[in-house]
């Protein structure tokens, strides 16, 4: 269970704090699937950036199966977040040295698994996020849309319970777009994680059954 509760952020300023997210309060269960929109600059991405344990909220709390991610020292948030969190750029940010399988297993590096065992995890994700022609491949002889289905691949090579993506499909053409948001949301309800997708696309957020917007630097769920 992801619970989110009166969380806040500020920005120090010259002028004064600048907050950009205020009382955000929800929660998600397992196999849920979660969209959130908003005009740019409304602190979507800060959100993110929030429940990835990549930044601290000014107040409030975010646990993710009663663990709190903030009260850990940052080696253990490290870990924390390798383990149990995936994320989803608008740029892919794949290795150009290495190759599809290679970028894939990148996550299970500095986890403490079984090497045999990610390695079959990792070619069952390649087969099915189409690619298990390319798996040797580098980057640079994929397409953008190749590009983005590797990267979701690696986001969930280590089964994170919590998967987050900001502007999955931002940079791919309409019809593409549609196929990686298809494979995303099929992913999820094959591992039944909690996923999260920051978009401007109304097309996207429109496939996801739970819908938030901020609006005026809060979260409101969408009927």
């Amino acid at each position: 269970m992801l619970q989110v509760s009166q969380v806040s952020k500020q920005f120090p300023t010259p002028r004064g704090p600048l907050e950009v997210l205020s009382d955000v309060t929800f929660a998600l269960a397992p196999g849920e699937a979660a969209a959130i929109t908003g005009p740019s600059g409304s602190g979507k991405t800060s959100l993110l950036c929030i429940l990835g344990a990549l930044d601290r909220p000014s107040s409030g709390t975010v646990t993710l199966d009663g663990r709190n991610p903030f009260a850990l020292d940052p080696d253990q948030v490290a870990d924390f977040r390798n383990a149990e969190i995936g994320f989803v750029f608008q740029d892919h940010c794949l290795l150009p040295q290495c190759s599809v399988l290679e970028n894939v297993l990148v996550p299970t590096l500095v986890a403490r698994g079984a090497p045999d065992e990610d390695t079959r995890r990792a070619r069952a994700l390649i087969e099915q996020v189409g690619l298990a022609d390319r798996i040797d491949h580098r980057p640079a002889a994929l397409s953008g849309g190749e590009k983005q289905r590797v990267a979701i691949a690696r986001a969930l090579v280590c089964q994170p319970r919590l998967v987050l993506c900001d502007e999955p499909t931002g940079n791919l053409d309409q019809a593409t777009a549609a196929s990686v948001a298809a494979l995303l949301l099929d992913l999820h309800r094959r591992q039944q994680n909690i996923l999260i997708v920051v978009t401007h696309s109304e097309r996207l957020a429109a496939q996801f059954p739970i819908r938030f917007e901020i609006v005026d630097k809060r979260l409101r769920k969408m009927q």
